[in-house]
């Protein structure tokens, strides 16, 4: 029983780790675990001072890189945790500042209350001590910052010394013969390590039993078989059914979730079985280094052979991520699975070989092997991408040519630009690595191997992710899926803008996936907890003068942003939906109601942006006078057509629906804007009049006091003509046209008599001044009929040209 617990209390240990993947991943929260009380700054301090005292006292017998960089890691910690513990201190400090200030000085001539003594006294001691905390924690960060950067000196050094070391060459035979030499030596040494294995299990066994170990094995057999084929036939089953989303997702989550199958279940298989062995004390202090080995090993090649199972899908080539045929699918996933058992059989290899500590001469032979292995791999793969260049190259020259004879639909050729990077960039470090090798610097060969394998790994899993976060953002704010349609309903957005959001959160986080692979292509050559430092320092905030930015209240103000500009449009909606529609308010006062609100709420949600990003009043009010030169000279229009946009929506001298007549053109008025006014015109174009023109310039509303418009019909007759007979025939034509109104009466005047002429002028009026062109045209075909039946001719002026002779 006391195994099975401490099996399952390792599981616990370990567990966290591969629970926090998963939920990260499957976007799931965790529960955070209960923590200690909080030390104090005395406590943080000592313990950083211990922190840094052990890097320095671990730095002097440091010989491997991968020890170097952990020491510069837990340098830079100490100086984050310094760092942070200062910034604690000073805001309290700070408050001790301010009550001394409001205690003031003692006074000398008089005695004051023992009281306000006493807590002077207090507040003081404290004050001293937090002072003396600050200097020690600034300190402390100071000395940190230089250890690392000692250390990173140190480590580039030991490193470019390790990769221009110069061996014997493996093609040398007196390399091999020392080889032969030690070899039966460093076997021996291996030899107690197994029988110190065996001895270990053997009495685990004989004090726990079997129950714990059977346990392990019987679970870790479950997770790698029937459990990971289960679950990697339901991620299939799942996307080819109609629950899965439409679209690409279907094909990028089905890789994402084979990929998270094949990497987490047998690398944690591995844990598992690791954790029995260990809940029975079977695993000798000794072996701690091969245990963890081996569970390193597992995952990384559980890793490799998980991406190129889901990328290159040998069997299933419509899922293919990968512009690649059947195939060199099929032979590059050989190779990925050689890749795979060779990263294992290497990081196994070398914890064995740190665990035997054996000869200099062997781990050199044993690395020129990787090397080889890893050089025979990767000519293999380039083989591979080279013949598949060639088959794309061919079929896009027989489309061509098909295209050309006109046998053929015209389609483009596509090409995998990446298989001729490849080939390049493999070529060239195949290469120098043979050279390398050749020539002895075995250690530089390898670098160069395993930084190819490992690039390539990066780049495909980064390519991996691209697809899947782009398929992903794109598919999450659609208009089809359910949480874009539930966007849609409860906000009120348009289609495109919710696209549009979909196409920003996917730039995001492609942006994020790719500083992500940068970071991990750049971590084998310097300290990437340094690069990571300096990226996170950018969270205290840029200055610029006495304003700090900072990426936490730019990201808060861009929330408050969203925020209030969805309860404005909210807002305005309702105003223009629901209260005023109920009002008595003509259209045009609603639409200025509904635009003042919006323009007034954008500029207090701006306000508020703005006191969320850290600007106070004093501050924003120094940014207004800095602005306003600029708007002084540069935006002197714009700020003239907003103000005028004001007075328009305010005092209404023209409204939505009016008809006016500005210059030449005439038109109604369909929009106004804060800093432009829309206007119809009668051919449908739309003419756009900067607002300061409505209000310095001179305007003729048809519609502004009286809606109806007036038709005036002006004609001259002879003498002889019955105009009283003509008068009535007039009277009854307007009378009968249905547009004409019978009130105001239409009227029929006689204007002059001179000439022989008599001029007649009659008005009549209708409904709206837009129905005066169509309804005059009418009337005059009607003067013309009544003209014709009573034999009246119109006369004309007569125009009278006197010439003299010459």
């Amino acid at each position: 029983m006391a195994g099975l617990s401490s099996f399952f209390r390792t599981i616990l240990v370990r567990g966290p780790w591969l629970a926090l993947l998963l939920c990260c991943t499957l976007l799931l929260a965790v529960p955070a675990l209960a923590q200690d009380d909080d030390p104090t700054p005395k406590q943080q301090l000592a313990q950083i001072d211990s922190t840094l005292k052990d890097v320095e006292r671990k730095r002097v017998d440091a010989e491997a890189t991968e020890t170097l960089g952990t020491l510069s890691e837990n340098a830079s910690q100490a100086k984050r945790d310094a760092e942070a513990l200062e910034k604690t201190l000073q805001p309290q400090l700070d408050q001790l500042n301010e009550q001394l200030t409001q205690l003031g000085d003692a006074p000398k001539d008089t005695t004051e209350p023992p009281e306000l003594a006493a807590q002077r006294r207090t507040l003081t001691r404290q004050r001293d001590a937090l002072v003396a905390s600050i200097a020690q924690a600034k300190s402390s960060a100071v000395r940190a910052q230089q250890l690392s950067e000692d250390i990173d000196k140190q480590r580039n050094a030991q490193r470019t010394e390790e990769l221009g070391q110069k061996v014997a060459s493996p093609l040398s035979p007196a390399l091999w013969t020392k080889v032969a030499e030690r070899l039966p030596i460093d076997i021996a040494r291996v030899a107690p390590l197994a029988q110190l294995g065996r001895d270990a299990l053997v009495a685990g066994i004989r004090t726990h039993g079997w129950g714990t170990l059977l346990l392990g094995v019987v679970a870790a057999l479950v997770m790698m078989f029937p459990l990971r084929l289960w679950l990697r036939a339901l991620g299939r089953r799942f996307a080819a059914s109609e629950r899965a989303p439409d679209g690409r997702l279907r094909r990028s989550g089905l890789a994402m979730w084979l990929l998270l199958v094949g990497t987490l279940l047998p690398g944690y298989a591995v844990v598992v079985l690791m954790a029995a062995l260990g809940a029975i004390d079977a695993i000798a202090p000794r072996l701690q280094v091969v245990a963890e080995g081996l569970e390193t090993a597992t995952f990384r090649a559980a890793f490799i052979a998980a991406l190129s199972a889901c990328m290159l899908v040998p069997q299933r080539p419509s899922w293919r991520l990968l512009n690649l045929d059947d195939t060199a699918a099929l032979k590059l996933r050989k190779y990925a699975w050689g890749a795979a058992a060779l990263a294992w059989l290497s990081t196994v290899l070398l914890a064995v070989d740190q665990a035997t500590r054996t000869s200099d001469v062997t781990t050199v032979a044993l690395d020129g092997l990787i090397a080889l292995t890893y050089l025979g791999l990767i000519m293999a793969m380039l083989v591979t991408l080279a013949r598949l260049h060639r088959r794309q190259t061919a079929e896009a020259e027989a489309k061509l040519e098909a295209q050309a004879d006109g046998q053929g639909a015209a389609v483009p050729v596509r090409r995998s630009s990446w298989l001729v990077l490849a080939r390049v960039a493999g070529n060239i470090a195949v290469v120098a690595a043979i050279i390398a090798t050749l020539m002895g610097y075995v250690n530089f060969a390898k670098f160069v191997n395993q930084q190819l394998i490992g690039g390539s790994i990066v780049v495909l899993a980064a390519t991996l992710l691209f697809k899947f976060v782009d398929d992903f953002s794109t598919w999450l704010l659609n208009a089809d899926s359910k949480v874009g349609q539930t966007i849609l309903l409860s906000t009120g957005l348009s289609v495109s803008r919710l696209e549009q959001a979909g196409v920003l959160l996917s730039a995001v986080l492609r942006t994020f996936v790719v500083v992500i692979a940068l970071l991990a292509l750049a971590a084998p050559f310097g300290n990437i907890g340094s690069v990571v430092e300096r990226v996170a320092s950018l969270a205290n905030g840029i200055s610029i003068g006495d304003i700090t930015l900072k990426p936490a209240r730019i990201a808060i103000a861009l929330l408050v942003m969203v925020v209030g500009l969805g309860l404005t449009q909210l807002l305005q909606r309702w105003l223009t939906d629901t209260y005023l529609p109920k009002t008595e308010l003509d259209l045009g006062a609603r639409n200025s109601i509904s635009t003042i609100t919006r323009y007034v709420g954008i500029i207090l949600v701006g306000l508020w942006a703005l006191t969320a990003m850290g600007l106070n009043l004093k501050n924003l009010a120094l940014l207004v006078s800095a602005l306003s030169v600029g708007i002084g000279f540069g935006l002197q229009a714009i700020i003239q057509n907003f103000v005028s946009g004001l007075i328009l929506l305010t005092e209404r001298p023209v409204k939505i629906g009016d008809w006016v007549k500005l210059g030449d053109q005439e038109g109604d008025i369909k929009r106004i804007n804060v800093r432009s006014t829309e206007i119809q015109v009668s051919d449908k174009s739309t003419l756009i009049v900067p607002n300061s023109e409505l209000i310095t310039k001179t305007i003729r509303n048809m519609t502004m006091g009286n809606n109806q418009g007036r038709i005036q019909i002006q004609f001259a007759v002879p003498a002889s003509t019955d105009v009283a007979g003509l008068r009535q025939a007039l009277l009854d034509a307007y009378g009968a046209h249905n547009a004409v109104l019978q009130q105001p009466a239409p009227s029929v005047y006689i204007d002059s008599i001179a000439g022989g002429q008599i001029t007649i002028n009659s008005f009549a009026y209708v409904a709206s001044p837009r129905q005066v062109y169509g309804t005059r045209s009418d009337l005059y075909f009607s003067l013309l009929q009544i003209l014709a039946e009573r034999n009246i001719p119109l006369s004309t002026p007569t125009d009278i040209h006197i010439t003299r002779d010459s």
